[in-house]
């Protein structure tokens, strides 16, 4: 049994306007520092067994101080990171709806099967993180492991690994708080879903 806690990144420098942030690389801000050391005050007494985040910076950057606090050694994997936006890279919902209008309105009916044009495709991105936290979960049988990453793959897994549509993934978990907490319980390949979205902070 392994309990996998899996956490979006803090917030960064385009949360004020929304933008979306899949593979760019986007800094954390003064909220987004302080929410990465919030959670390492809560990982030093979570009794992890491991800790592991996406390659881009914004998972490092809030991994590293709960790995630090948690007294082990953060371990990177590339599978782990955002959903690639494509020509939604950087823009605002409402730069979509100006730059690409029909395909953000197929988007927002089907974001699966009509996924942002030039962008990757969700199932293979939900199966390769999927993948990945299987492989974390056999690793630490019998552990608590934190796991950073990003809002969207984050939804998606949560989808393929509760057995619900994935183009759904909107509309079932319809935003990931940053720095809050999705615990997962596997046991061999049966998941629980323990929590979701419980929040460090109190704004």
């Amino acid at each position: 049994m392994t309990d996998l806690v899996l956490v979006r990144h803090g917030e960064t420098v385009w949360h004020a306007e929304n933008r979306y942030a899949g593979v760019s690389e986007v800094e954390l801000s003064p909220r987004g520092l302080a929410q990465a050391e919030q959670l390492a005050g809560w990982a030093a007494s979570a009794e992890l067994a491991a800790v592991w985040s996406s390659q881009l910076g914004r998972a490092i950057g809030t991994a590293t101080p709960s790995a630090q606090s948690a007294g082990v050694k953060l371990q990177i994997d590339a599978r782990l990171r955002e959903l690639d936006f494509g020509n939604g890279e950087g823009l605002t919902v409402e730069e979509m709806r100006v730059r690409f209008p029909a395909a953000y309105a197929a988007f927002e009916i089907d974001p699966v099967a009509d996924h942002l044009p030039g962008g990757e495709d969700p199932a293979e991105a939900a199966g390769r993180f999927v993948a990945c936290v299987q492989e974390i979960a056999d690793a630490h049988p019998d552990g608590r492991v934190l796991v950073v990453a990003h809002s969207t793959v984050i939804r998606l897994a949560l989808c393929n690994l509760l057995e619900a549509p994935l183009s759904d993934y909107r509309r079932l978990f319809p935003a990931i708080g940053n720095c809050s907490l999705t615990e997962v319980r596997m046991t061999g390949r049966l998941p629980v879903l323990l929590q979701l979205n419980a929040p460090l902070e109190r704004d």
